[in-house]
């Protein structure tokens, strides 16, 4: 599939020099993109293309990355430019070349500096996706009312639209009553978070350094990210050994992880 000319157009104006591909294939870019790397003798960029509705998804992720690296912490692919075309929608970042090992302890590091420091609020300053979902993000006061509206109660609301009731919103509504039971002796603070942090969403280049990407970001616990690091198969101990030894984890993390990832598994 030839991609449209207009997208090689954003790329030399977002770049001020020309540009004309000489290399064009398709890529592993996750569940719900179509992937591309686009390159020509000097220069590679990574791009992803969906439905023109879905512009909104791919503005947000592209601030969602730029919000990543302002933190000067994790690497994140540096987005270029977003639009539409020929009635699809795409978003143009730098390719990175990557791989599936490397220092896993500098990513525990990294990402507890970038969850370190203390946001004004929970949720954030605009709604995105987690996937292909609306993922709310209205700012909140209290984490509780944030975690009870905007993520597990919203995914029971789509859940019982999507015909799915009974004993699941029976136990559903029974745990959103419960869920200041959770939060009894820990108050978290609203952290930068990747938000949608599983295996597939990170990787390292050749020389060993972190990248995330694909991120669902807001403000939220720091235990949500390492919720979903655990979620389908976790990272390497290296990673976890290093996080708490930068910022040791409340010993109620065991059991909230649990209540974190219900989030994510109701999504899917």
């Amino acid at each position: 599939m030839a991609l449209p000319h207009a997208i090689p157009e954003a790329i030399a104006k977002a770049t001020g020099m020309p540009f004309t591909p000489a290399k064009q294939r398709t890529v592993s870019g996750g569940c719900i993109n179509q992937s591309y790397l686009l390159a020509d003798a000097e220069r590679s960029f990574f791009v992803k293309l969906n439905d023109a509705k879905r512009l909104p998804m791919f503005e947000a992720e592209a601030a969602g990355l730029q919000e990543i690296l302002a933190s000067h912490t994790v690497r994140a692919p540096r987005p270029l430019c977003h639009g539409t075309a020929d009635d699809q929608a795409f978003l143009v970042m730098e390719y990175l070349n990557l791989r599936a090992h490397g220092d896993a302890a500098a990513l525990g590091l990294q990402l507890a500096a970038m969850h370190r420091p203390p946001q004004a609020y929970f949720g954030g300053p605009r709604d995105n996706t987690l996937g292909s979902t609306p993922q709310p993000n209205t700012q909140t006061a209290e984490w509780i009312t944030f975690l009870r509206e905007r993520r597990i109660g919203y995914q029971l609301r789509l859940a019982a639209q999507n015909g799915y009731g009974g004993k699941l919103q029976t136990q559903g509504e029974k745990l959103l009553a419960k869920l200041d039971q959770f939060f009894s002796d820990y108050q978290p603070q609203a952290s930068l978070v990747h938000g949608d942090l599983w295996g597939g969403n990170h990787a390292y280049l050749p020389d060993g350094t972190p990248v995330i990407f694909d991120p669902a970001v807001y403000y939220g616990d720091r235990e949500t990210d390492l919720a979903m690091t655990e979620l389908f198969g976790g990272f390497a101990p290296a990673f976890y050994a290093a996080y708490q030894e930068a910022w040791p984890l409340d010993a109620g993390y065991a059991e909230r992880k649990t209540l974190y990832n219900l989030y994510h598994i109701l999504n899917h």
